[in-house]
């Protein structure tokens, strides 16, 4: 019998990997997407795949909404992935933030008490939760310390989705996913911004990268690894909450140095603190300079995960490695600045 799959956040980087790894296995998926004059679907065009997935309008924030398309898409397995994802927005919009992906996980998971008992939840919750990170590397055990509203929200859904699953029965797992990247990134995020605007310099569109803080330090994987283990946590016989990680730590400035080095920009650094810049060292031009705009309020300063029991209870591992991901990334974006296929 063909399994039916629910993603909220389908056109995300996420739901887009998500759904083709979900019709590689013989899913039928349903993307919920908010209603709007159209699509922005561009990932999944990117992938192949927009064609075989079928779209329902959704309301992340009104329950009688979700309720409904709970109950036409009588889903086995529903991946909340919808998310205000952006850890910097969520200090100029803690209430939406909140809403969001707090509260709309409440609606989720009450709709499928109601509605679909039976149906396996999967909850996108994050590394941010750690915060200030009480143990290195952090595991499923370490206790929680967030640092932003985003993280505050992620933490009730986290929370909630525990909840549900102890006090009714259900069958909910939360992936705590350590930073997970790809050519399918958005822009905002800093990782896709290094490796476009670097791409940009090199064709000669942009002269400048600015940056906020270089030394922030993170665990960045493969998103298309990632999905895997998503997918794994469901399968389990009964719902439970893993970290995904590679259990690596690079700074934001070795991403930059990774990026350039993959487009062949020959980068030096000069300078120390908000006065350190990074210089091509053929010409002496100026091509990342730092803007303390740019840093967050409060910052996570590391953040590194330990995947073990993933690995051990899931055989779940990453494929991919940091220098690969950084590259392909990098290269992703320059041809797409040289065909003309870049989206956002």
């Amino acid at each position: 019998m063909t399994k039916r799959a629910l993603i909220t956040g389908i056109t995300g980087q996420d739901g887009a990997y998500l759904s083709r790894l979900l019709l590689e296995r013989g899913y039928e998926v349903w993307g919920a997407v908010r209603r709007t004059a159209s699509i922005n679907n561009w990932r999944l065009v990117d992938l192949g795949i927009a064609g075989d997935v079928q779209f329902i309008e959704f309301d992340l924030l009104e329950f009688s909404n979700v309720q409904k398309v709970i109950e036409k898409t009588r889903p086995d397995e529903v991946y909340n992935l919808a998310a205000q994802s952006f850890v910097s927005a969520s200090f100029e919009l803690p209430i939406y933030t909140g809403h969001v992906d707090g509260m709309g996980v409440t609606l989720i998971l009450e709709a499928i008490r109601q509605v679909s008992p039976g149906t396996r939840f999967y909850q996108a919750s994050s590394s941010e939760m750690f915060g200030k990170a009480q143990a290195v590397p952090q595991r499923e055990s370490t206790s929680f310390h967030p640092r932003s509203p985003y993280a505050v929200a992620k933490l009730y859904g986290h929370w909630i989705t525990v909840n549900y699953r102890e006090s009714y029965g259900l069958h909910t797992c939360s992936g705590i996913l350590f930073n997970h990247e790809s050519p399918l990134r958005g822009s905002d995020f800093v990782t896709r911004k290094i490796t476009l605007g670097l791409a940009r310099i090199k064709r000669g569109e942009a002269s400048e990268l600015r940056m906020g803080n270089l030394d922030a330090k993170r665990d960045w994987g493969f998103a298309g690894d990632y999905v895997e283990g998503m997918w794994r946590m469901v399968q389990q016989p009964e719902g439970d909450d893993y970290i995904l990680a590679t259990g690596e730590v690079h700074s934001v400035q070795q991403f930059i140095d990774r990026a350039a080095e993959a487009l062949g920009i020959p980068l030096v650094w000069e300078g120390e603190g908000c006065d350190k810049i990074g210089i091509d060292r053929k010409t002496g031009n100026r091509l990342i300079s730092i803007d303390p705009s740019l840093f967050r309020p409060a910052e996570v300063d590391i953040s590194v995960g330990d995947a073990s029991k993933a690995q051990s209870q899931l055989g779940w591992q990453r494929q991919m490695s940091f220098a690969q991901l950084v590259e392909e990334m990098a290269t992703r974006d320059e041809q797409r600045l040289q065909d003309g296929s870049l989206r956002y």
